[in-house]
């Protein structure tokens, strides 16, 4: 899913997919400064901008981690997605519901938190060598 630049009730992308079966889990997806063609940049939105978030995340605990398996990372950048409790969004598409409710992880993609939580896992693999 793809969060926004707003508080509260703007936190959510108002184009955004959500699901609690389908999409695991936001990054950030409004108003990404990125490129376009003939050399130049503009702001871009939509889940298009958050995959790539979320997807270098992943290439950075890969690289860092490169004995870790896909499903391994995947767990890993669910787990440790930043929770906001209790924080009311916009539904898309109308209505509001607890961010908590769109998305399995029921959080945002969190790089640092992810980067510790491999290097958790990381340890605990060895110790049990």
């Amino acid at each position: 899913g793809a969060s926004a630049w707003g508080s509260d009730e703007d936190f959510v992308g108002s184009f955004s997919n959500y699901g609690k079966k389908s999409v695991s889990l936001f990054a950030p997806g409004v108003e990404i400064y990125s490129t376009v063609p003939d050399s130049k940049y503009k702001n871009e939105s939509g889940t298009s901008m958050a995959s790539p978030s979320t997807a270098g995340v992943a290439a950075m605990l890969m690289s860092y981690f490169p004995e870790f398996t896909a499903v391994e990372i995947k767990d890993i950048l669910m787990k440790s997605s930043r929770k906001f409790d209790n924080l009311t969004v916009q539904k898309p598409g109308g209505g509001k519901t607890n961010f908590s409710q769109l998305s399995i992880s029921g959080g945002l993609v969190n790089s640092y938190e992810a980067a510790k939580m491999a290097q958790e896992l990381k340890q605990q693999k060895a110790i049990k060598k």
